[in-house]
């Protein structure tokens, strides 16, 4: 009996061992199991996992992020059937990942199946209810159905037009409309995207949503070109022309409109925006520019002359034509060998070394180098001058710590006040950065400073979703101011009836001897200037942060302790404020300068110091002190060959004291008592602009490695010579 028992559980190992074995060699590695599902297809691989989970219900062959990678390989490829299938493996691998299901969902979505994707996006949500993503392509998907046209412009181009129409058909919509050359990302009738609208609030208000590629950019025909100039009449086709040309179809094609036409945007499409504006179709009766180019030589890509040198990555983005229609970029960005900005650019050495990057196939990047100066080329680039004759109502918006298009909304809105009496026409300036007010965030912060909570949420209800609400559908009351700016001061919202508001008065900051900003005029017996060595070749950095940036974003409110403590910037500051200093609108530097050179540039900060006693906040980032901390409230930099003229640039003579004015943009800000205001002055801001060589060229563009030389600069402050800064303060 016991040798029966012994040979029973001899077989029975043996068989475990066999079992274990054959197990072993029929499970595959995660690569295995990918080339399986490349080389035998889905089914097969279906069948093997399915297998394997029969005998052990948490086998898990590969993980959940390779396996999704490869879905939308299959999708991007156009294969949606075999990525449904592969999606679907994931989910079945791990049912309580909700991510696997946002990708089933997707799949679903573009392969026309609304219904399995709604069911996937929803049980997205159940796993995840903090899964907003998921949650808006629910929303979508049930309220919205979308539809692609090609609408055909007057001289027979015809441009790619996404319609979103609510599924309620029980009454009609207003149209809002969206132009871009940024892609309209996802192509098909099938392809929804999952944010409608300037902001949630006005997708559930409904709209007729309309998203259009912009003439020459992806899937539309046409040449493109960058800020295309206004002509004005129909013999030539323009961004106001191409805007008309669309909703005169979009009345007429798309049922159940009411016959009225908003529009909307953020940088480039605010642009668009305000250029539909000059002899605009009648049903335009609505737009808001956002964040918007006015002038190409004042926004963005320069600033009073100086070449934004941190928007050198980005030049292949609208600087390359296109050859055939595309979903996909057609251009390549520069990939820098290090994330140090400051040292690619050095390494870069001038500007007339990009050709290394940047071929005759960048049209764009040859425009600038062949327009140093504010010529008929940009001139021509320039809205304001057709902001005339505009009877629809207009909104502008932008963020007062916008790197990108400061000078844009607030030169809009000023132009349209001035040239158009009786539009309506009103601003809003909030605590933002670049669009910042499209997403909402508690804490809201810009930078290292805390402004409050859910602002932009708060703008997006009250005050978007009214605008278009009163104008386009007659419901609600207009807004009741003219202005809407955030004090970046006391942190609270302001309403005036005009901007500047009434009751701002004049004053100037001199620039005095000894470090000292103050109301008073310099005396005669201070010293008459102060002085500081400008080296191209050892330039200022313009943060303390090593990065490198496609666009230029997060500079506008840093900490500037690591400028003060450069040879090469000088500053001035007041006393310990007694009381609160409110600055509203606009500001001018004048400053008398002299140098050794023939050529430099000026660069103005106006900076708000907190007191040593600062404590941080909550929200204060761990690795900042509040204490002392220099908050730059506005910058700003002028060439200094254009301190006369933008189009006919002259050179300094060297020691001669010459008068230089550089208008930095408004503000609402309130230095608080137990403050103090600082001004800082310096001629390099790199690499957030080029390097002036000092030596005076014809075209820095194409300036030579020797031209780059030492400096000596004077900023003077005698009572006959006095440099200061005129402000507007609100008492």
């Amino acid at each position: 009996m016991q040798t029966c028992r012994c040979s029973l559980i001899v077989v029975l190992c043996a068989v475990l061992c066999s079992v274990t074995a054959r197990a072993q060699q029929t499970v595959p590695s995660e690569d295995d199991f990918i080339r399986m599902v490349r080389n035998e297809g889905v089914a097969r691989a279906t069948e093997v996992l399915e297998n394997l989970r029969r005998a052990d219900p948490d086998a898990v062959i590969f993980s959940e992020s390779v396996m999704n990678r490869l879905g939308y390989e299959y999708l991007n490829l156009g294969r949606v059937a075999d990525a449904i299938e592969i999606f679907k493996l994931n989910v079945m691998a791990y049912p309580d990942a909700f991510n696997t299901y946002d990708s089933l969902g997707e799949a679903y979505m573009i392969h026309g199946d609304r219904e399995l994707a709604i069911q996937n996006y929803r049980k997205s949500v159940e796993l995840n209810p903090e899964n907003d993503n998921a949650a808006s392509y629910v929303f979508v998907l049930e309220n919205y159905s979308k539809s692609e046209h090609y609408i055909r412009m007057r001289d027979g181009v015809r441009l790619l037009t996404q319609v979103y129409r609510p599924r309620d058909r029980s009454r009609s919509y207003p149209i809002l409309l969206k132009r871009t050359p940024y892609s309209l990302v996802r192509y098909g009738p099938h392809n929804y995207i999952n944010f409608l609208g300037p902001s949630a609030a006005c997708a559930e208000d409904g709209y007729i949503f309309v998203y259009q590629d912009a003439r020459g950019r992806y899937m539309s025909e046409g040449l493109y070109d960058n800020m295309r100039p206004h002509v004005a009449g129909d013999a030539e086709i323009d961004e106001s022309s191409d805007t008309y040309d669309t909703i005169e179809w979009l009345l007429a094609n798309v049922e159940g409109n009411n016959g009225k036409v908003g529009m909307w945007g953020v940088s480039y499409p605010g642009f668009y925006t305000a250029a539909a504006l000059p002899e605009a179709h009648p049903a335009l009766v609505a737009a808001s520019p956002q964040a918007p180019i006015a002038d190409f030589y004042f926004d963005d890509l320069h600033h009073h002359g100086a070449y934004t040198l941190s928007y050198w990555l980005a030049t292949a983005l609208t600087g390359v034509q296109k050859d055939s229609l595309t979903t996909r970029n057609w251009f390549q960005f520069v990939r820098p060998h290090t994330p140090d900005g400051y040292k690619f650019y050095m390494d870069l050495g001038p500007l007339k070394n990009s050709s290394r990057y940047y071929g005759e196939d960048d049209f764009f990047w040859w425009q600038l180098v062949e327009h140093p100066n504010y010529d008929e080329f940009w001139q021509a680039r320039n809205i304001l001058p057709h902001l005339k004759g505009v009877s629809t109502a207009v909104m502008t918006v932008g963020g007062w710590f916008d790197a990108e298009d400061l000078y844009g909304p607030l030169n809009i809105y000023k132009t349209l006040e001035r040239e158009n009496p009786g539009t309506y026409n009103v601003l809003v300036m909030g605590p933002w950065s670049h669009g910042g007010w499209t997403r909402d965030r508690a804490p809201h912060m810009v930078g290292d400073i805390h402004y409050g909570d859910n602002i932009s949420g708060w703008y997006q209800r009250e005050i978007e979703a009214r605008f278009f609400r009163y104008f386009l559908k007659g419901e609600g009351e207009p807004l009741g101011f003219e202005a809407l700016t955030f004090d970046t001061g006391r942190k609270e919202w302001r309403e005036f009836d005009r901007w500047p508001p009434q009751g701002a008065e004049s004053q100037r900051f001199y620039l005095r001897d000894g470090e000292f900003l103050s109301p008073e005029l310099p005396t005669s017996r201070e010293g008459q200037y102060t002085e500081y060595i400008s080296d191209p070749n050892e330039p200022v950095p313009y943060t303390d942060q090593i990065r490198i940036v496609f666009t230029p974003r997060r500079y506008m409110n840093e900490d500037q302790r690591f400028a003060e403590r450069r040879p090469d910037v000088i500053e001035f500051q007041t006393e310990i404020l007694e009381e609160d200093v409110t600055l509203a609108g606009d500001i001018l530097a004048h400053l008398k300068v002299s140098t050794t050179g023939t050529d430099a540039d000026w660069v103005v900060k106006l900076i708000d110091v907190y007191p040593d006693s600062e404590r941080n906040s909550e929200h204060t980032p761990e690795r900042i002190q509040l204490s002392g901390y220099q908050q730059m409230v506005r910058s700003e930099i002028i060439r200094g060959r254009f301190r006369n003229s933008y189009e006919d640039p002259e050179p300094f003579v060297p020691g001669r004291v010459t008068e230089v004015r550089l208008p930095l943009q408004d503000v609402l800000h309130t230095f608080k008592a137990g403050h103090r205001i600082m001004v800082q002055v310096q001629s390099t801001w790199f690499p957030l602009f080029d390097r002036n060589p000092q030596r005076y060229v014809d075209n820095i563009f194409e300036a030579d490695e020797e031209d780059f030389i030492k400096a000596t600069h004077r900023v003077y402050h005698t009572p006959e010579q006095a440099s200061y800064l005129e402000v507007k303060v609100l008492r």
